[in-house]
């Protein structure tokens, strides 16, 4: 996992090449999310302002967490309905792009959300399971180190 100390106005890319949700290694609910949170962290990538205050705030990725969250709720009530409802869960890339284009989140951040829905497929709905596991340590990593 390629670590990038948290600054103020990191444009790197974040590496994405750890994250398999189709199947589980010792460092993807560990060391890889806390890679993808650090280096989110600091990220500044793709924004037209300048600064950094407002972008990435936590409840602002709170809000995509949840919405993670209730989906993962409904298919454990509703299994057979995943393959339905999953055309729904990937507009969380409409609703990424869009919090983008207002500065409220780094492109790394709309690149992570992206390469996990790509992920995402009807026939392996475990894949979704790991997918808000893998974006529950990452909230949790987050919270460490960014500090808002």
């Amino acid at each position: 996992m390629n670590r990038h100390p948290v600054n103020e106005g990191n444009t790197d890319p974040i590496e994405l090449s750890g994250i398999d949700l189709s199947k589980v290694s010792m460092e993807l609910f560990d060391s890889v999310a806390d890679g993808c949170a650090k280096h989110i962290a600091g990220s500044t990538r793709g924004l037209r302002k300048k600064t950094s205050s407002g972008v990435n705030k936590s409840t602002q990725l709170r809000r995509f967490y949840d919405e993670i969250v209730m989906w993962d709720q409904r298919f454990r009530q509703h299994p057979e309905s995943y393959s339905e409802q999953l055309p729904l869960v990937k507009m969380l890339n409409a609703k990424v792009s869009y919090a983008h284009s207002r500065d409220l989140v780094c492109e790394n951040f709309v690149n992570l959300l992206r390469h996990c829905l790509g992920q995402l497929q009807i026939e392996q709905q475990e894949t979704f399971k790991n997918f808000r596991l893998f974006m529950e340590a990452f909230m949790g990593f987050y919270k460490m180190h960014k500090k808002d």
